[in-house]
């Protein structure tokens, strides 16, 4: 396989084989003399609990004994080279207790989601992605889609961009509102090089997430150990990570700066631009351990964005063979946004024992945003003779502007109490409360001018050469001055256990979460559950079925209606979702894999009907519609090369609704067939010469649709069902290709300048390796001559190279 695709990747870790093995009783105290036995060898625990065992040279059976305890059992696979095996003895009378445990690393937290799937923080600051590390690894996962590369928003299970939930340390995260394309959007808040864990679940999240239909991504970040300076610099940006840790080991702190400029992709566009995109940001996060019961935290953010963009030509070729068009516009004006966000949240951790845990959370958040453009565009449509090739005379020409002033200052502050109570290392109680008061400025004023031969449209047609006295008549427009200062009040309460049930294994996650928002006078009410079974096979197979009721609560875009003001009788939309779901973990050609497959169904009312041009989002304001979304998703994840992990993702789902009960049509991400891959190699002989790539494939979505007006220049979310455009599939492979010529394994170099350093590559990233021309949406012109309205495609980025440089010291 290596030799087909020709592809390099990280080298398997050199380490010495062994087993090490922790065993403790009920309480969590060490057993000392414990019996080992293991490759026909006899082992025994010292005072804490503690032995480290060679690994054997194939397969074999480990067994733990002990008088008055339970015996352990367990095969022992010869990969990976280092097992850390933890293993809790329990009385003899008690059999319905799980044996063997899993302890977090320092500063992990303990996952109870049976749902959630964990993603290598290490693949997420490797993978080659322009939308950022984590969500670029995201979007190869079978539930994810996305049809826009610069972007890191994402779709789940034929759910919308707004539908997912973003944790950093279990506080949530606001996206920018008001952006309207990909090409606005700057840095990711989530740093790849602060993550310790990323936690992802598609559907059928435990209670404590909050209320979002599809999706929920909780990121860790991690506390250093040492002292550490490591930096990127490329040709779209560079960024400098710093840690820190006091001689007592009591204070801990990372600093990291960021910055992008995204100009050189955005000329590989089919246009003559000028683009300036700049962004930046700053991140801490700073820990003071007091004391063995009390623990203190913050984490810092702060971002600018600025975007500009001074469009001169544009040309679009498009059509078929027999009938090959040209669009050729001419733009006068410019576009000025700016993104400024900052975050801040303090923390207060006390553990007056094992059992009891309390957190205390106290979080600000300010997001400014401000989007202005006037831009004036000339239009020329041409046709063409499909035999000479030669221009046919044409009268389809014709004028707009674009003209915006909208303004938003969003302001959330508010606090968090969570407590934890485990009477056992199986069991755990939780229960949430979370207050937060909301500040949501709002200018909107912007129109749409659009002029055909002289006249502005929409009009009656008229004879050309006819004098039209119509009045001029703005194609759309949407004004509004809305100020609201809400309250959020929302709690959860859930139950997790591991047992045994006879020889199998059980998992259950059980819980309810209540919200309630004074805007709208809302209360909501969410139970879930989650149970899997381990079944006592030789197959290694897990079960899982998980669902509930899951709302999404309106904020700032769902409340604006079509008008621009806020509709005080909005409600939140409801998804009722049941998803089953296998795990299979098995060997081939000696290497692990697992199968992970999920079958899902959601019924859907009181949804809010909205259409999709490119990444913005435009709601109608109305709980008038209602649905159903149904697939299955499949991933294969392993090893395909010694030593690194890779996967493969294949999904088919559907999404319907049906507005005012006119019937049942596609959803605007209706995502249909889907297959991502992400992949790594290397090369045997140099192993320091490694690669990554990532593959999408995805249908189009029928978000290609017309945003057809009313009389009233509204948007009409009905017209689908007159008629309905599916864009082109989105295919893109991006590679990332490097050098190690520093590192702690085989590359270690000792003394001189070079020696300070702990790593140090060298790496070339091709985007969009295959140079696809992808389509995100389309622009509808008029041919006023024939009534014709044809859809010319607004391309995403071609072929870019970066050259990167990375060293850690």
């Amino acid at each position: 396989m290596k030799k087909t695709l020709l592809l390099l990747a990280l080298m398997p870790i050199f380490a010495f084989s062994q087993i090490n093995l922790k065993v403790l009783d009920n309480d969590g105290n060490p057993v000392s003399q414990a019996n080992v036995s293991y490759n026909n060898q006899n082992f025994t625990t010292d005072a804490k609990g503690f032995v480290k065992i060679p690994i054997a040279d194939s397969e074999q059976l480990l067994s733990v004994q002990k008088s008055s305890f339970r015996g352990f059992n367990k095969n022992i696979k010869i990969n990976p080279k280092v097992q850390n095996v933890n293993v809790l003895f329990v009385k003899t009378e008690r059999e319905t207790e799980i044996q063997e445990v899993v302890f977090q690393k320092k500063g992990k937290p303990k996952i109870t989601d049976l749902t959630s799937i964990e993603i290598s923080s290490k693949e997420a600051q490797q993978v080659a992605s322009l939308s950022g590390g984590v969500e670029g690894l995201l979007k190869t996962l079978p539930s994810v889609n996305s049809n826009a590369e610069l972007s890191s928003q994402y779709m789940v299970r034929g759910g919308n961009y707004d539908e997912n939930l973003i944790y950093i340390n279990d506080i949530e995260i606001y996206r920018p509102f008001l952006i309207r394309n990909s090409l606005q959007e700057g840095l990711s808040i989530i740093n790849p090089d602060m993550v310790q864990a990323i936690n992802f679940s598609a559907g059928g999240f435990e209670a404590k997430y909050g209320d979002k239909m599809s999706s929920a991504l909780n990121i860790y970040y991690r506390q250093p150990t040492k002292f550490e300076l490591s930096g990127e610099a490329s040709l779209i940006g560079g960024r400098l990570t710093t840690g820190f840790v006091s001689k007592d080991k009591k204070l801990s702190a990372m600093i990291s700066g960021r910055y992008r400029n995204t100009n050189l992709v955005l000329n590989t566009l089919n246009e003559d631009t000028d683009f300036n995109p700049q962004y930046m940001d700053f991140q801490t996060y700073i820990n003071y351990k007091l004391n063995d019961k009390w623990g203190f935290s913050f984490i810092g953010y702060w971002s600018k964005n600025d975007y500009e963009m001074i469009p001169k030509v544009k040309e679009v070729e498009f059509g078929t063979l027999q009938s090959p068009l040209k669009l050729s516009v001419f733009y006068n004006g410019k576009e000025d946004d700016k993104y400024k966000n900052m975050m801040g949240t303090a923390s207060i951790n006390f553990k007056p024992n094992k059992k009891w845990a309390f957190t205390l959370d106290n979080f600000a958040y300010q997001n400014r945003e401000r989007e202005y453009y006037s831009v004036a565009s000339a239009y020329m449509l041409q046709t063409f003779d499909p035999i000479t090739g030669a221009p046919i005379t044409s009268y389809d020409v014709g004028g707009q502007i674009d003209h915006a002033r909208n303004d938003l200052l969003v302001k959330t502050y508010g606090a968090q109490l969570k407590t934890k109570f485990s009477p056992d290392v199986n069991t755990d109680f939780e229960v949430g409360l979370k207050f937060e008061k909301e500040n949501l400025q709002d200018l909107t004023n912007e129109w749409q001018l659009v002029d055909s031969l002289g006249y502005s449209t929409p009009r009656s047609y008229v004879d050309p050469g006819t004098l039209d006295p119509s009045q001029l008549r703005l194609r759309y427009s949407i004004s509004g001055t809305n100020h609201i200062e809400p309250t959020r009040l929302s709690g959860y309460a859930q139950y997790s256990k591991k047992f045994y049930w006879g020889e199998n294994r059980i998992f259950v996650n059980a819980g309810v979460r209540a919200s309630h928002w004074d805007f709208n006078d809302e209360t909501i009410i969410s139970p879930r559950g989650q149970i899997a079974l381990k079944p006592n096979w030789e197959m290694d197979m897990l079960f899982t079925v998980s669902g509930g009721i899951y709302y999404q609560a309106p904020f700032y875009k769902e409340i604006k209606d079509v008008d621009g003001n806020f509709n005080p009788s909005i409600k939140s939309q409801r998804s009722m979702q049941v998803i089953l779901k296998n795990d299979y973990e098995f060997k081939m050609v000696e290497r692990p894999f697992k199968l992970t497959t999920e079958l899902y169904y959601k019924k859907m009312d009181h949804l809010i009907p909205y259409y999709l041009d490119n990444v913005r989002i435009r709601y109608s304001g109305l709980n008038n519609s209602e649905g159903y979304a149904y697939g299955v998703d499949a991933r294969l994840f392993g090893e395909f090369v010694p030593g690194v992990d890779s996967w493969i993702s294949a999904s088919y789902a559907r999404v319907y609704e049906n507005i005012d009960g006119r019937g049942y049509i596609p959803r605007p991400t209706d995502p249909r067939f889907r297959f991502s891959m992400f992949y790594q190699d290397y090369m045997p002989k140099f192993p320091s010469m490694r690669v990554n790539l990532t593959l999408n494939y995805s249908n189009g979505l029928p978000s290609g649709t017309p945003i057809s007006l009313d009389a009233n220049g509204k948007p009409d979310f009905e017209a689908p069902y007159k008629y309905q455009r599916t864009l082109p599939s989105y295919k893109r492979v991006d590679i990332g290709l490097s050098k190690v010529f520093i590192d702690q394994k085989d590359n270690k170099v000792n003394g001189g300048f070079w020696g300070n350093f702990k790593e140090l590559t060298l790496g070339i990233q091709i985007f969009n390796a295959f140079n696809i021309s992808n389509t995100v949406a389309n622009q509808w012109v008029n041919d006023v001559s024939t009534g014709y309205n044809y859809p010319v495609p607004v391309r995403l980025t071609g072929r870019f190279f970066n050259a990167k440089l990375e060293f850690k010291l």
